[in-house]
């Protein structure tokens, strides 16, 4: 059994590796080794997840993607908007809830495909909790230059606007629903907003709203603040008013504001 089981660890990291280099017998074996030995410390790591650990040089941190340099670095922007997990006194994690505000709990930022993004977000609640996964908020150049991907469009999928690419087509209006269009801080702040259908979509579920550098929802969704105290983007009811696809911006708003709305996204520095 354990001569089948190294058998098996061999295959699956060639397969893995070796689209990108021929691996000798030798480098195969030194391989597998080493994901056993990581294999019996991290117990219950899966096999491929700790194979991708072993062979993975990206210079961006899981699920951040590079979008070369901007000023004088490169960066390293997240792939999906950010959602939000509370830290608890024991050091535990739980899933922070994506539709209340996070004030005065103590939380940090992930990035996460297939998970409803987080809003009721304040500018200096995104940059608490980017700061507490060792990223930062995102500064507009970064995001503007992670939004438009490579080929620099105005929106992520080209320059000409195409109806639901993004989330940001015929969507319902909660707060047309809710409260008769009434809107304040009590009524934009309603928990159930983005839980009506037709509102808010998980993160990465809508395939058409990425680009080249394999960032999703840039354009939609929730707005997105950057550290310049704007929000970037739009969200599911406007990407317009304020400019077009990754060209809007928003700058009305105090970096304590936050409303069902508001979102954010967060950025590093590659490492060298």
């Amino acid at each position: 059994m354990t001569t089948n089981l190294s058998k098996v660890r061999w295959m699956v990291a060639a397969s893995l590796v070796g689209a990108l280099t021929v691996i000798s017998a030798g480098s195969a074996a030194s391989l597998a080794s080493s994901v056993s030995r990581a294999h019996r410390i991290s117990e219950p790591v899966s096999m491929p997840e700790m194979i991708a650990r072993i062979t993975d040089r990206s210079p961006c941190p899981p699920n951040m993607a590079l979008v070369g340099t901007i000023g004088s670095r490169q960066t390293c922007v997240d792939k999906y908007e950010g959602s939000l997990v509370e830290i608890h006194e024991d050091g535990t994690e739980t899933d922070f809830s994506p539709h209340e505000a996070p004030n005065g709990h103590r939380v940090r930022a992930v990035s996460r495909p297939g998970v409803v993004p987080q809003a009721h977000i304040s500018m200096i609640e995104a940059k608490r909790a980017c700061a507490a996964s060792n990223k930062r908020l995102c500064r507009a150049d970064e995001w503007k230059a992670a939004c438009k991907g490579p080929s620099t469009t105005r929106y992520p999928y080209g320059d000409t606007r195409v109806a639901n690419a993004c989330v940001d087509t015929k969507r319902t209006s909660p707060m047309n629903i809710l409260h008769h269009g009434e809107r304040t801080g009590r009524t934009m702040n309603d928990p159930r907003a983005n839980q009506m259908d037709n509102t808010v979509e998980k993160t990465g579920d809508t395939s058409t709203c990425t680009n080249d550098y394999g960032v999703h929802d840039m354009v939609g969704n929730v707005h997105e603040w950057t550290d310049d105290g704007s929000f970037r983007g739009g969200y599911y009811l406007d990407t317009k008013l304020n400019g077009e696809g990754c060209d809007y911006r928003t700058t009305a708003h105090a970096p304590a504001y936050y409303d069902y709305s508001t979102g954010f996204r967060c950025c590093a520095d590659a490492a060298e």
